[in-house]
């Protein structure tokens, strides 16, 4: 899915309004300039305001996505406006203001809505692409430079200035993959900062990977990758996104559990590739996986699994308020796991619908971290809807012993992961670690987590 193909010159703006209402409406006549059947729509201002009045769309970094489904032909139509001094908004702190808003409208039959939502929220979180943007000298420069962060890594766009280290590092990567019969080649792409990545020819042989926690979705049609694995990561470590990245490309179909993979990694943002590894999939996850071929829940959607885990990244980096924060997610074989669970208090999911308590949706990220200071768990459908927060989980008693510094809350994922069949993934309080557990068996996510 390409997101750049929705976007229009036409449709790129400087706002001349200093208030969101009056932006929106600078954004909505641009749009139904372009479309007939929207130029029809007699509430489509009402609509947004509506929906922002009910939850904010602010996404931070002085970037606000405001959208709404309409029945119109094309199924996404985008509106860029930017101020340069910033306008009035009640969503961000005080101290901050808006200065890009990028209006998504979206057809009442596009069936990934919360997966491009939540595309545009990824991208929209690295500070340096919306600096780019925000000093753009002019809309067409800032067209320009949508067209490339919306349009994926495409290798005919930006042909790649490879040092010479990184050149040799490619080449010994290929010798390597050959001599070890690697099935793939992973290339840590965040240890680049300037320039796109693409493979080499001598990749040919071998299935390629893109890994970044810039990527927007992992089936682009015009990447120069086979398959691009988007991981959240906070850590400068060279492969730190590894063990996260190939069980997200399990759960894809991405690789295979009798996989060798290759993997090139440097330190992040450096524009330095210095390091090689090969990984056995099967010894890699040989006490998760155990004889099992399927990791993932039958119910449990891997673009969910994703969006949990990288919402229980940044929850152990971020906290709230200045101080650190412990949570649980229970995430699959949500009929089961409620016959196991108490509230400790009053549902605060209870009553919405599904799209607006949906985990895919990047707008319930800082509901989620809000309410996670409330003891007990958050329980999520496989689909991603949140069914409960603040849930104390009743599982039967978990006979194994747990590794050193593992406590109640790890115990309560072990034991709720045996019962049922589910994913549990805890966030530590006390060290920032993230673990996820199956059947039991714990799984660190990221050992240690930097800011970076």
């Amino acid at each position: 899915m390409r997101l750049d193909r929705y976007f229009s010159r036409k449709r790129v703006l400087e706002l001349e309004s200093d208030n969101l209402e009056g932006c929106l409406k600078e954004l909505v006549k641009v749009s139904v300039e372009s479309f007939k059947d929207l130029s029809r729509k007699k509430n489509l201002l009402s609509g947004l305001l509506h929906r922002e009045n009910t939850m904010t769309t602010y996404l931070g970094h002085g970037v606000a996505l405001p959208h709404l489904r309409v029945k119109m032909n094309r199924r996404y139509v985008f509106a860029v406006g930017r101020s340069k001094k910033g306008i009035q908004y009640e969503g961000p702190k005080k101290e901050e203001r808006v200065h890009l808003i990028l209006l998504l409208l979206a057809g009442e039959s596009a069936k990934n809505y919360l997966n491009v939502l939540a595309a545009v929220a990824r991208l929209v979180k690295d500070k340096s692409f919306i600096d780019n943007l925000i000093e753009a000298e002019d809309t067409n420069e800032l067209s320009d430079r949508l067209m490339v962060g919306f349009g994926g890594l495409q290798s005919s766009a930006v042909k790649q200035r490879e040092s010479s280290i990184n050149k040799l590092i490619f080449n010994q990567a290929t010798k390597i993959a050959k001599g070890a019969e690697c099935d793939s080649i992973a290339v840590f792409g965040d240890a680049i900062n300037s320039n796109p990545i693409a493979p080499p020819e001598s990749f040919s042989d071998f299935k390629t990977v893109l890994v970044t926690r810039r990527a927007k979705e992992g089936d682009f049609d015009d990447s120069p990758f086979d398959s691009v694995i988007q991981v959240r990561s906070f850590s400068k470590g060279r492969l730190a996104q590894a063990r996260s990245a190939f069980l997200v490309g399990i759960t894809r179909g991405v690789f295979s559990l009798n996989d060798k993979i290759c993997c090139i990694g440097g330190i992040p943002s450096s524009d330095q590739f210095d390091t090689i590894v090969v990984i056995d999939m099967r010894k890699e996850f040989r006490a998760l996986l155990a004889d099992q071929e399927d990791f993932l829940p039958v119910d449990v959607s891997p673009e969910v699994l994703e969006r949990v885990i990288g919402i229980a990244m940044e929850l152990s980096v971020e906290g709230r308020e200045g101080r650190s924060v412990g949570t649980l997610f229970v995430l699959g074989d949500s009929e089961k796991v409620e016959e196991m669970i108490k509230p400790l208090v009053l549902n605060p999911f209870y009553g919405y619908k599904n799209e607006d308590r949906n985990v895919l949706s990047p707008f319930m990220d800082e509901t989620v971290k809000e309410y996670s200071g409330l003891d007990g768990a958050f329980v999520v459908r496989g689909d991603g809807v949140l069914l409960s927060a603040g849930s104390l989980i009743h599982a039967p008693d978990y006979l194994h012993s747990l590794p050193s510094g593992f406590g109640s809350r790890h115990a309560a994922a072990a034991a709720i992961s045996v019962a049922t069949d589910c994913l549990a993934i805890v966030v530590s309080a006390s060290t920032g670690q993230v673990t996820l557990f199956r059947n039991g068996i714990a799984l660190p996510l990221m050992e240690k987590l930097f800011d970076g």
